[in-house]
């Protein structure tokens, strides 16, 4: 178990600044499509100066939850997709978390592609607990906890928020920001919409991390459209504020630059040093993190 700091000096860590954001974006089960308009807003976030762009769950084939959809899907059209936004990401200089399916040894994972700035696929997360995710099987490598555009993050898609250590162990380790890709219930499901933005904010403020989540939206003209959601991405402080959110229709980018010395993690790292009943507990924990440095090639693929 090692719980050596990745990258820089914890002293350049507290002077470095990051711009951060969300991209809040419908896409659809047309993967050529899907990448265009995923490439298209990149280029929107690097004129903003944007370093680490997010985008939302299963980006590239939209949400799609048809059986007709993944019988014919094919694994190389997802690969072509992610080369051009590797090629763009380093036109760009920008690094980028994108939803895109890719095939584990039990069929289809429901996963995000981390691109580093200079393009590289630096690694993939699959999604650990599933929904109402009938395509695909549940992710069982260990949780990443990567370098990227000089942080340390670690993931969670969708309904993982509602599985706190899934946070809280890379946190422990040192993760500064976390990720949170999705593509959640629709607005019909109102009873629903005062947890999932408090899952977020939760996630931030008990661990002393950064929060950026990024969901679809929802489609003014059809509530109950196929693969939409409700929108409310957002950005929140390890102070567990608020800093940017999106609203529940529109296609945007919501960004913030950040100090990363702020993502303290005091809350995440007292687990491993006072002797509670559970000290033990997280300490076991530690082993099913895996880290992944910026200039490790191609990650987990």
């Amino acid at each position: 178990m090692n719980l050596k700091p990745t990258g820089q000096s914890s002293m350049c860590k507290s002077l470095l600044r990051l711009k951060v954001a969300a991209c809040q974006l419908m896409t659809t089960e047309d993967i050529e499509f899907s990448k265009n308009r995923v490439i298209s807003f990149m280029e929107i976030a690097a004129t903003q100066r944007v370093d680490l762009l997010l985008f939302p769950e299963a980006t590239l084939s939209g949400y799609s939850n048809r059986a007709e959809f993944w019988a014919t899907a094919d694994p190389q059209a997802f690969l072509a997709a992610e080369r051009d936004i590797a090629a763009a990401c380093k036109r760009l200089k920008l690094a980028a978390v994108v939803g895109s399916a890719f095939q584990g040894s039990g069929g289809w994972i429901n996963g995000l592609a981390v691109f580093e700035k200079d393009g590289r696929l630096i690694g993939r997360y699959g999604k650990t607990f599933l929904g109402g995710d009938s395509w695909c099987t549940n992710f069982a490598a260990r949780i990443p906890l990567m370098e990227v555009a000089g942080a340390n993050v670690c993931f969670l898609i969708c309904r993982d928020v509602r599985y706190p250590e899934l946070a809280r162990l890379p946190a422990a380790m040192g993760a500064e920001i976390c990720l949170i890709s999705s593509c959640e219930s629709g607005l019909l499901a109102e009873r629903k919409m005062n947890a999932y933005r408090a899952m977020a904010i939760a996630r931030a403020f008990e661990n002393g991390i950064y929060v950026v989540k990024a969901n679809t939206p929802a489609d003014p003209d059809n509530l109950r459209r196929h693969g939409s959601s409700h929108g409310k991405s957002v950005i929140v402080s390890p102070e567990g504020e608020v800093l940017q959110e999106a609203g529940y229709f529109e296609e945007c980018i919501i960004s913030e630059e950040i100090r990363l010395g702020a993502a303290h993690g005091h809350t995440a790292k007292r687990t491993l040093i006072e002797k509670t009943v559970l000290n033990e507990w997280y300490r076991e924990g530690l082993n099913h993190v895996e880290r992944i440095a910026a200039d490790e090639p191609d990650g987990l693929h």
